[in-house]
C-alpha cells in the first residue's frame, strides 16, 4: 500500500515522502491518526507540484541548518553527573544533552537527538537531526560530579 505522509513518522519516512507500508498498519493506523493520506495518481500529481513551489523555501531551511550545524559542531559538551566510579547513579538522556544545549544557546527538541541512554561516564556521541538533509554528530563528555 502506497501512502504519503502527512507529517514525519519515526522510522517510516518524513513528511511529503511516498512510502510502502502493509495495508493494516496504513488502514488502521496511519490514515486515522493523520498521518498519512494514500498515494493516488492525483495526490501526487498534486504533491509534486507543491514540492516544485516549496523548493526555494527549503534551500532557505537547509542553510539555516547548516548554520546551527556549523555553531553546534563548535560547541564542546561536558555533562556533569552523580556517579560511583565510572557507573552513573541515574543516567544521561537525550532530555539532558537538550538541556545542555539550551544552556549554550541552541534550542533543539528532544525529539530530534539520538544518542540513547548512558549510564556510565566517559565520551560519546549523539547524532541531531535538524533537517531531512542536515544531521550533525555531537561529541560530549559525561564527566563524575566532584563532591
Amino acid at each position: 500500500m502506497e501512502l504519503i505522509l502527512k507529517q514525519d513518522v519515526q522510522n517510516l519516512g518524513f513528511k511529503d515522502d511516498i512510502v510502502t507500508v502493509k495495508p493494516g498498519y496504513g488502514r488502521n493506523f496511519l490514515i486515522p491518526q493523520g498521518f498519512a493520506q494514500m498515494a493516488t495518481p492525483t495526490a501526487k500529481k498534486v504533491l509534486a507540484e507543491n514540492l516544485k513551489q516549496r523548493a526555494f523555501k527549503e534551500q532557505k531551511l537547509v542553510d539555516d541548518a547548516k548554520n546551527i550545524a556549523e555553531a553546534i559542531k563548535a560547541l564542546e559538551i561536558k555533562i556533569t553527573a552523580k556517579a560511583g566510579g565510572d557507573k552513573l547513579f541515574g543516567s544521561v538522556t537525550n532530555a539532558d544533552i537538550a538541556e545542555v544545549l539550551e544552556k549554550n544557546g541552541q534550542s533543539i527538541d528532544k525529539k530530534y537527538i539520538t544518542s540513547g541512554i548512558v549510564k556510565r561516564t566517559g565520551k560519546y556521541t549523539a547524532n541531531i537531526r535538524l533537517h531531512r538533509e542536515v544531521i550533525v554528530e555531537l561529541p560530549y563528555e559525561i564527566v563524575a560530579e566532584q563532591a
